[in-house]
């Protein structure tokens, strides 16, 4: 499965930005595909996922209220949105995927084996 991400760039603080990540090399809709995002220095931090084969999704507590994860299955592609920037979301946004339950292992990096990328994001205040 190759992964490819978009959408990032440089926004204000209160801006919204939809991200991007589509999938290819694979025929199959059971897997998950999941967002992170990691600043330099610093680990992974998972976001949420989706299921791309039935859509059922799962949000961290720190995803909860400005994200959105969303998928389209005509063209394997997963959206986060991110609502109401702010400064400290700035960070380098990975999506993931593998051929696990989402909602059983949720956005945990070790769960994932296919990686893209990434999508800058640099939020100004």
């Amino acid at each position: 499965v190759q992964l490819v991400e978009s959408g990032g760039g440089s926004v204000h603080s209160g801006q919204t930005l939809r991200l991007s990540c589509t999938a290819s090399g694979t025929t199959s809709d059971d897997y998950a595909v999941a967002w992170f995002r990691q600043v330099s220095g610093q680990g992974r931090e998972g976001i949420s996922c989706i299921s791309m084969k039935d859509g059922s999704v799962y949000y961290a507590q720190i995803a909860k209220g400005r994200f959105t994860i969303s998928r389209d299955t005509n063209s394997a592609t997963v959206y986060l949105q991110i609502k109401d920037l702010k400064p400290e979301d700035t960070a380098v946004y990975r999506c993931a995927a593998d051929h696990v339950a989402c909602q059983r292992v949720g956005a945990t990096p070790a769960a994932y084996d296919y990686w893209g990328p990434g999508t800058q994001v640099t939020v100004s205040s």
